[in-house]
């Protein structure tokens, strides 16, 4: 059994508890959040090995998140995962410390795969 903790941050509720249950079927330990303020109150508890990040989302954004979780937790490997981002973004993000960047909808194996090798 996969130990890797997983912290998945995205605003669109239903799209984020589809993924939950699809990690979870692959021996992953995922918990939710659904913003980004929520998921930075919630690592100050349990800081994941992983976190995936939607980048866009309403009050604080995923580069935000991603630059806190990053000053205050550099172990933690982070994942954007965004339906609005481009190559700017990416470039932006990668600079910022992200560990990945991957478009929705996402190749569940692939997001997999890459939770793996960073956890």
């Amino acid at each position: 059994m996969d130990a890797t903790t997983v912290l998945l941050v995205d605003d669109e509720k239903e799209f984020v508890d589809t993924l939950a249950e699809r990690i979870s079927i692959r021996s992953l330990s995922p918990q939710v959040a659904y913003s980004g303020e929520q998921a930075l109150e919630m690592i100050v508890d349990t800081v994941p090995d992983v976190m995936v990040l939607d980048l866009k989302m309403p009050g604080m954004g995923g580069t935000d998140v991603l630059a806190r979780v990053k000053a205050a937790y550099p172990e933690v490997g982070v994942i954007i995962l965004t339906g609005h981002g481009d190559s700017k973004d990416q470039v932006l993000v990668e600079g910022l410390g992200a560990s990945g960047y991957f478009q929705k909808p996402v190749d569940i194996d692939r997001l997999v795969d890459k939770i793996r090798v960073l956890g």
